[in-house]
């Protein structure tokens, strides 16, 4: 079978993060995802993957961001291979580099989802073939894209939007919505702990392009400033890793939960609720919010596919 003609507008580059993208170039990722997704929705069958083959690298586990890129690259006719940390000896037995270099004479690309940054970063270098990151400690580039795709639909815009994002200030959602906001001119507020404030280096990569956009950034502990906030978003309190920080993180973040009394803090009646899944209901948003008719969760969760498959039509 002789795979359909596409031509993909950024072909043989690396998705790590969005730091290096243009606000156009995420545009029109954001736009292919569109128009893939009213294909699927149509029905439609498309095979733009056929003959090609991606490594998915999993050392952390993962729901949707394995179902996304599996399902995604399958239905265009392609082949995903998944490799957990028990299948290959990344950075043990054998080197990342060295696996990279293996991976890039037999995939056409390779997706990683770690702790590493660094990784990530090492097979994008060595390998040859375009890199997506899945999740790193740093950064969760494929989830933010969906988040925005999900907040377009619903509102009809991004630009001048204002998200609120509250509690762990440092994970790498946060980081990342903070860095495609800034790009995208998205007004974006992390509420959260001091002790949990996202690190100066990423406050200092998106100032300039806040400044570039008209999106204001805003950091703070004072949770009054979710007032205007089109959208309230959070995520686990304890991120993987560090289990051992449940009882100290859940006693640091409780005044930062998502429920009834701070969605109503943001004096609109159209805020919605975002979460990047998976949640734990009643830590750090109640069942009623997270199940409530202003929850999005479900659409952000479906877009991590589109987005995906957009993503990968673009570089591959």
């Amino acid at each position: 079978m002789m795979p359909e003609t596409f031509n993909a507008p950024f072909k043989g580059r690396s998705l790590l993060n969005w730091i290096d993208w243009e606000p156009e170039e995420i545009t029109q990722i954001l736009d292919l995802a569109a128009q893939v997704k009213k294909e699927k929705q149509k029905g439609e069958i498309h095979q733009r993957f056929v003959g090609k083959t991606i490594a998915l690298i999993f050392e952390k586990r993962s729901t949707r961001t394995r179902c996304s890129f599996e399902t995604a690259f399958g239905e265009e006719g392609g082949h995903p291979v998944f490799l957990s940390s028990q299948d290959i000896q990344l950075g043990g037995k054998e080197s990342v580099e060295d696996t990279a270099r293996v991976l890039g004479r037999m995939f056409s690309a390779i997706e990683f989802r770690g702790f590493s940054q660094k990784h990530v970063e090492a097979l994008a270098k060595y390998s040859g073939i375009p890199v997506i990151n899945g999740l790193t400690d740093e950064f969760h580039p494929t989830q933010v894209l969906a988040d925005v795709l999900t907040m377009n639909e619903h509102f009809g815009k991004t630009k001048g939007l204002h998200m609120a994002f509250c509690g762990d200030g440092r994970n790498n959602v946060a980081r990342s919505l903070m860095l495609i906001c800034a790009k995208l001119g998205i007004h974006f507020t992390i509420v959260s702990p001091k002790e949990l404030f996202p690190d100066n280096e990423i406050q200092k990569i998106c100032t300039p392009f806040a400044k570039k956009s008209g999106a204001k950034i805003t950091i703070s502990d004072d949770i009054s400033l979710v007032k205007g906030a089109d959208s309230l978003y959070t995520d686990v309190w304890v991120s993987m890793g560090e289990e051992s920080l449940k009882e100290s993180r859940t006693k640091l973040l409780s005044p930062y939960q998502v429920n009834k009394a701070l969605m109503d803090a943001t004096g609109k009646d159209d805020c919605v609720f975002m979460h990047c899944l998976p949640a734990i209901k009643g830590e750090e948003v109640t069942e009623e919010v997270f199940e409530g008719s202003k929850s999005l969760v479900w659409e952000q969760a479906e877009n991590r596919k589109h987005t995906i498959k957009a993503i990968m039509l673009s570089i591959i």
